[in-house]
């Protein structure tokens, strides 16, 4: 079932970048654009990342918090750009 009809975002898609690590919208968002045009989706998004445990989410609470961003380039943050 589709989840953001602006990007064709999948359940199955949400939750496949889930299990790489991405714990909030926003990071979804990153992953895959769902919620950044026009946010109707937030909430399903919000509802499916909160059925499932995140394991980063879990092992940040653990105090391995520098797991945090391991190998998933899409949830990095822009570095910012001198003017």
């Amino acid at each position: 079932m589709y989840v953001c009809s602006c990007f064709g975002i999948t359940e199955q898609q949400v939750r496949e970048h889930a299990d790489k690590g991405a714990c909030t919208p926003r990071q979804i968002a990153s992953a895959c654009k769902a919620g950044t045009d026009c946010g109707g989706c937030v909430r399903r998004i919000q509802a499916l990342l909160g059925r499932g445990a995140c394991p980063r989410r879990e092992l940040a609470d653990r105090g391995e918090s520098d797991v945090l961003g391991a190998g998933i380039p899409a949830l990095s943050q822009p570095q910012p750009q001198a003017a």
